[in-house]
Parts: structure tokens; C-alpha cells; sequence
């Protein structure tokens, strides 16, 4: 029954801005251990919130990298994907053929110069945090998947 709770409360939050101090954040959901698959959708859909801001405060950018790391340990453990060997260019392109994008696609969505799409298909060129942000919300996966070692 907790968990309906904090669902419900997340959705009610969801009308208004986050805030930008730890405190605040920690107090609408105190970062924790993931045990089950309902605080692991209340985990999801808080990063999820915190990517779609444009600028995040320095606290929401610490806050976010707890969470995707409370994610990464849970989702290891429950929803194992061997994804060693994989790198950031190789998880873009195996994303990007899935919807069928092209390079221009890519770029649209990132945002970038249409020749930036081609070159980070490539690995000419590495993505940036906020590209991985966007890719993350974009194809639902964290963000750290597509950042290279």
C-alpha cells in the first residue's frame, strides 16, 4: 500500500517544478535502496522528471546521478542485460537502427548540425551529457548507456 502512495504523490508533484535544492528533492523522495519494481517506477519517473528540465541546479544534477545509480545496481540485479562490450557509439547505433533513424534523425532530435549525427554514428565525435540525457528520455534506458568508459 506504500507504494501506491508515493505513485500517487509523484503524479501529484508532476503539476508543479521540482525543486532545486537537495533538501527539497530529498524530502519529495528520499533517495533509498531499490527493493522492488514500485519504488523502481517511482525512481524512473523522478530521473525522468529531472531530464526534462532544460538547466538543472547543481543539487538536481547530484540528486539525478543518485538515482541513475540506484536504478543501474537495482536493474543489475533484477533485470540483468549483459550489455559488456558495448559501447556508448555502439548502444547509439543499435538504438537508432531499432527505430529505424537516420543520421539526420539523430541530429533533429539532439538538437545538433545535421553532419554531428553522422559523425556520432561514427565515433568520430563523443556525446555530451545532455545529448545522453535526451537519448535517454527519447529511448526510455539511462543515460550512462550511452556514455563511454
Amino acid at each position: 500500500m506504500e507504494g501506491v502512495t508515493v505513485v500517487t504523490r509523484l503524479r501529484i508533484v508532476k503539476r508543479r517544478a521540482l525543486p532545486t535544492g537537495l533538501n527539497g528533492l530529498v524530502r519529495l523522495m528520499p533517495p533509498m535502496a531499490i527493493r522492488d519494481d514500485v519504488q523502481h517506477e517511482n525512481t524512473v519517473e523522478m530521473i525522468d522528471r529531472l531530464m526534462q528540465i532544460e538547466k538543472l541546479s547543481a543539487d538536481q544534477q547530484q540528486y539525478l546521478e543518485t538515482l541513475v545509480e540506484l536504478v543501474e545496481v537495482y536493474e543489475a540485479r533484477r533485470h540483468a542485460i549483459d550489455v559488456s562490450g558495448l559501447s556508448g557509439v555502439r548502444m547509439l547505433r543499435h538504438v537508432v537502427e531499432q527505430r529505424e533513424m537516420s543520421a539526420t534523425d539523430l541530429a533533429k532530435l539532439l538538437g545538433v548540425h545535421a553532419s554531428l549525427g553522422s559523425k556520432l554514428l561514427k565515433g568520430e565525435r563523443q556525446l555530451t551529457w545532455d545529448h545522453a540525457k535526451t537519448l535517454a528520455a527519447e529511448f526510455r534506458v539511462s543515460p550512462v548507456l550511452f556514455m563511454e568508459a
